[in-house]
């Protein structure tokens, strides 16, 4: 009879459903935006220019910061 009530009410394992099934549909959010981005990028066409991006300009770190000169 406990396990029967337990069950009716909820337990903890209706609260780890409920996550599992929430990290579920961000993954398929994730990778239907993966897979939106990929096309865009396709649509682009394969010259796309990425010289604005700070990580493709040598005299600038990651962060967009110059790099210091030592003169």
């Amino acid at each position: 009879m406990a396990k029967a009530l337990l069950g009716h009410v909820g337990g903890p394992y209706q609260r780890m459903a409920a996550e599992l099934h929430r990290l579920r549909q961000r993954v398929c959010d994730l990778e239907a935006r993966v897979a939106r981005l990929q096309e865009e990028r396709a649509r682009a066409g394969p010259g796309t220019d990425d010289s604005g991006h700070p990580r493709s300009v040598p005299s600038h770190t990651a962060r967009g910061w110059p790099v210091a000169d030592d003169d």
